[in-house]
C-alpha cells in the first residue's frame, strides 16, 4: 500500500512547509493532464492536521439548501477513513472550496449513514484566483473512538480524493475523479478497499 508520513509538530501554530508534500494524485479515468492537487499533514498531542491546496481555473460551486447538496455538486476534497480493509464501516469527509462540509459513515458498498456526524472537525476553506485551500483539524480522540487510529499502531487507513469538476462549452458540468491510489477500477470508484493508502504518523 501507499504510505504518506505525517511528522509531528510542537509548534502551537502550523508551520506546513515542515510537512512532506504529496502530489500522487491523478486522472486515471482520463486521457487529460491532471491539475496540481498538494497535500500535507501534521501531527500533535491532540489533533491531526491536513490542507489540501488545488490550481483549479474553473471551480464549480452550485447552490442548493443543504450543505450535501452543494458539495455533490461541486469541486471539493475528500479524505476516507477506516478501521481496515473490509471497510464496515468506513468515515468520509468531503469538503468544498467554500466550506461546505458532507460527512458520513458508509458500509461496503455504497450503503451510506447520511446522518453521521464528525466530532471535533474544524474546516477553513479560501478560494484565490484560480486555486483553493482547505485546511482542517480532526481530534485524535475522534480517530480513537471510530477504531482507526488504533492503540499501539502509527498508521491510519486513508483514502484521499479530490474531485475535479469543469464547465463544458455547452454549460453542463463535467466531473473529474482524482485519487491518491489509483484502485484500477474499470469505471470512477474511490469507495473501495483498492482507493486507500496509509498514514502513518513519526515523531519526526
Amino acid at each position: 500500500m501507499k504510505h504518506y508520513n505525517i511528522r509531528f509538530t510542537s509548534s502551537p501554530s502550523l508551520d506546513w512547509s515542515a510537512a512532506e508534500v504529496l502530489t500522487d494524485f491523478t486522472l486515471p479515468w482520463e486521457q487529460r493532464h491532471a491539475p496540481l492537487t498538494e497535500f500535507r499533514a501534521l501531527w500533535d498531542e491532540t489533533h491531526l492536521h491536513f490542507r489540501f491546496h488545488c490550481v483549479d481555473e474553473d471551480i464549480v460551486l452550485p447552490d442548493g439548501p443543504t450543505p450535501k447538496d452543494r458539495v455533490l455538486g461541486s469541486d471539493r476534497v475528500e479524505i476516507f477513513f477506516a478501521p481496515d480493509l473490509g471497510l464496515k464501516p468506513y468515515y468520509c469527509l468531503e469538503m468544498s472550496p467554500r466550506g461546505d462540509v458532507l460527512a458520513y459513515e458508509a458500509r461496503f458498498y455504497r450503503d451510506m449513514n447520511w446522518d453521521w456526524q464528525c466530532d471535533g472537525l474544524q474546516i477553513d476553506a479560501k478560494i484565490e484566483g484560480g486555486r483553493y485551500t482547505v485546511t482542517g483539524s480532526l481530534p485524535l480522540d475522534t480517530l480513537r473512538a471510530l477504531n482507526v487510529f488504533k492503540s499501539g499502531s502509527s498508521e491510519i487507513i486513508t483514502g484521499l480524493y479530490r474531485a475535479e469538476f469543469h464547465h463544458r462549452a455547452d454549460g453542463t458540468v463535467h466531473s473529474g475523479w482524482m485519487p491518491w491510489v489509483n484502485p484500477q477500477t474499470e469505471r470512477p470508484d474511490f469507495h473501495v478497499p483498492a482507493s486507500f493508502g496509509v498514514l502513518s504518523l513519526s515523531q519526526r
